[in-house]
């Protein structure tokens, strides 16, 4: 790898991955970029949602999910609790303050075996997962795509089995490139698609 761009040496030739498009003709290259297909999935207030599973009673309710202590930040709020504006990555402090009535609950979940799952469910869409979080990934459907498969509806069945078989909310997006795809899933929070 040299100066940003990608290259795989074999031999003394550099080769370019397949997705480059480098060495293409400028309008062949503007084609094959504007046809990718990319995917984001963001799982909706993840550490929340697993708590809920062990702790149903309190769907509905304000909980903040942050590990104890004096100088804790918020790892995932409820949407109850962000309607009194608490955010991820605020202090625990702050948020008590503006949601006095939430309950505040520890790191305890099982958040790997569910972040796994939820990877597993992705890879079975395409073998191109960029996870970039434990509860958040990019997923390449160009390939699908460009053999007449709907990108969208491959989001939606990803969707839906990990509703059925986690029982946890997710939001996916469908762009030509991973910003817009990203844009697009935190457009359609809470649990949608765009």
């Amino acid at each position: 790898e040299t100066g940003g761009n990608l290259r795989i040496f074999t031999q003394g030739k550099p080769e370019y991955p397949p997705h480059s498009t480098r060495l293409l003709p400028r309008k062949m290259a503007m084609s094959t970029a504007l046809s990718r297909r990319i995917a984001h999935l963001d799982m909706d207030a993840f550490f929340v949602n697993v708590e809920l599973l062990e702790n149903p009673a309190l769907r509905g309710t304000p909980i903040i999910v942050a590990p104890l202590g004096p100088r804790s930040v918020v790892c995932s709020a409820s949407y109850e609790a962000r309607a009194h504006g608490v955010r991820s990555g605020m202090p625990l402090s702050r948020a008590r303050n503006l949601s006095p009535n939430a309950t505040v609950l520890p790191l305890r979940g099982d958040y790997r075996h569910y972040s796994r799952a939820v990877m597993a469910i992705l890879h079975d869409l395409s073998p191109y997962v960029e996870q970039v979080s434990v509860d958040e990934a990019f997923v390449d459907l160009t390939g699908a795509y460009l053999h007449g498969q709907d990108p969208v509806a491959l989001a939606q069945r990803a969707r839906d089995r990990i509703a059925q078989e986690l029982s946890l909310p997710s939001s996916a997006g469908v762009a030509p490139n991973k910003l817009l795809a990203k844009m697009a899933s935190t457009g359609s929070k809470p649990n949608g698609l765009w």
